[in-house]
């Protein structure tokens, strides 16, 4: 599979549902199917992972102990707002109604790839925070020990 990168424009409908572009629907669907778990870290974004991508990631968590405190809070996080969706015939999933009241997410979105798997923002809150969080000459600096 192509790795999913870009962004691209979508609407949540008053149903909470967002159609999922074109440009990562075909890779998804070949390489994963219509299955995704929708979830969130923070509340403020919406976390779109095919099926096979979140249960590896889970597979992961699972190894880690019981008792290992990041991995409580990420699950209470993750599993808080998560929710099991089926793509329909015309591409669109159905946002948690939960994740849909924390996230304030409705009208003009962006998905935007994530390597494995799809991010779905408020267009305007996204923007706004792009111009704003800049990135720092720490973050380059931090990008070049990994990247280079």
């Amino acid at each position: 599979m192509d790795r999913l990168r870009g962004s691209a424009e979508t609407t949540v409908d008053e149903k909470g549902r967002f159609k999922v572009p074109s440009v990562f629907r075909a890779p998804i669907e070949e390489t994963f199917g219509p299955e995704f778990f929708l979830t969130s870290i923070s509340g403020v974004d919406v976390l779109v992972f095919p099926m096979p991508v979140w249960n590896a990631l889970e597979e992961k968590l699972a190894a880690m102990p019981a008792i290992h405190r990041a991995k409580a809070k990420f699950q209470e996080r993750f599993n808080t707002y998560g929710q099991v969706a089926r793509m329909d015939a015309q591409g669109r999933l159905l946002v948690p109604s939960l994740l849909r009241e924390v996230s304030g997410i409705e009208g003009d979105a962006l998905v935007l790839g994530q390597t494995d798997h799809l991010k779905l923002v408020d267009r305007t809150k996204h923007l706004k925070n792009l111009r704003t969080a800049t990135i720092t000459d720490e973050d380059y600096d931090e990008l070049a020990r990994h990247l280079v």
